[in-house]
């Protein structure tokens, strides 16, 4: 049977990308995905790529690596992935004082811009005037998540690599074991979001990788149009996602719920004319956890009234996935003591950083050095 340098596990924009950049590298890579077509954060994102939000040394190169590297993608690829610039909204609620709301984002590489109540309803007439006190805006980079998923699957095949849709149900030192096959590598990397951590662990291999059940609804293509990508400028996600990692070991209690759930109510419009609306976040400790879609639904589309009131009763479907993340900016790299097994995973703005950290990581798989990599490293 034959032995591939690297196996990756997980088919989203995280393995799509790393897949590809291994390949592109010149290692025998194969790529392993559940599903023909993906059920992934990626699939659900908004498609954001919040360049401008970069707050340490870090971060802002690989900010600056990603615009480069983006400019260039989809002529690498060969793909639309519908890349472009439009003005993020960041709605302050009617009881937040704007001054002091603008101020937490002092530290960004580029601080939004703070907009009367006037001008963000001028900026973006479906706006309800009386459900803010302000909002803030700075030009956003976008995509289409899925389509740049797949764009960089077909590069990756076309470059030599292999994929096999199948489930992997056990990682082993020397490769997986999957519902139609076992299949064997030098290494194996795991890049399967909110299933990480449960595949991880199927091997004995601990890891502090955590993940949110989000949950939107999709639209099809319609006749309203939104100008800007909407969202709230105090996010509760970052919130709930530090306080519900505190603790490890609550995590491997399945079904244990950690916090309330939230809602940050936002929605983007892709170039299609369709949208997406969210975001409810529930940590809980089960990846296959049971979601009420009936009592989502109303709450997603009550909360969205109070900002964009023409998007509650668009014709849509609820959706629910898994997005993974960590207590860093992302971890990647050999686990201790399972040096063949590495994780490419838990990434904060992941959009962004993946495709520029793809591409060192597989460089410095192949002997290159890298500081960045070094520094992210287990």
């Amino acid at each position: 049977m034959k032995t591939y340098d690297w196996i990756v596990v997980g088919g989203g924009i995280t393995g799509a990308a790393l897949a590809y950049e291994l390949a592109k590298t010149g290692f025998s890579v194969l790529l392993l995905e559940q599903y023909s077509r993906s059920q992934n954060a990626t699939r659900y994102s908004y498609g954001g790529l919040a360049y401008w939000s970069a707050t340490t040394t870090l971060t802002r190169q690989l900010c600056e690596d990603a615009i480069a590297r983006y400019h260039i993608l989809s002529q690498e690829l060969d793909a639309d992935i519908q890349f472009r610039e439009l003005d993020l909204l960041l709605t302050i609620s009617a009881d937040c004082d704007p001054e002091a709301t603008a101020a937490l984002y002092d530290d960004c590489a580029i601080p939004p811009r703070l907009l009367s109540v006037q001008e963000a309803c001028e900026l973006e007439p479906q706006l309800n005037r009386e459900a803010i006190s302000g909002a803030l805006t700075v030009k956003h980079g976008h995509i289409h998540p899925e389509k740049t998923a797949q764009a960089y699957i077909q590069a990756f095949l076309r470059a030599g690599g292999e994929m096999q849709i199948t489930q992997v149900l056990q990682v082993l030192q020397d490769g997986v074991k999957t519902t139609t096959a076992t299949f064997h590598s030098a290494n194996v990397v795991i890049c399967a979001g909110g299933l990480s951590r449960q595949l991880l662990k199927s091997a004995d291999i601990p890891i502090k990788l955590y993940f949110t059940h989000a949950e939107i609804i999709e639209t099809p293509p319609v006749n309203v149009q939104l100008r800007t990508l909407v969202m709230p400028a105090n996010v509760q996600r970052f919130q709930l996602e530090a306080e519900s990692s505190q603790v490890d070991e609550l995590w491997d209690e399945l079904g244990n719920e950690l916090l309330p759930p939230i809602l940050d109510a936002g929605a983007i419009q892709f170039q299609d004319g369709s949208f997406r609306i969210g975001q409810i976040s529930r940590a809980i400790a089960d990846p296959h956890a049971k979601v009420n879609s009936e009592v989502s639904e109303k709450w997603l589309r009550k909360s969205i009234k109070q900002i964009l009131p023409t998007l509650e009763n668009l014709p849509g479907t609820w959706y629910h996935c898994l997005v993974a993340f960590s207590s860093d900016i992302a971890l990647i790299g050999a686990i201790p003591k399972f040096d063949r097994v590495h994780v490419f995973a838990g990434f904060s703005n992941p959009l962004v950083i993946v495709p520029p950290l793809a591409e060192r990581f597989a460089n410095f798989a192949a002997g290159k050095e890298d500081e960045i990599i070094t520094q992210l490293s287990l």
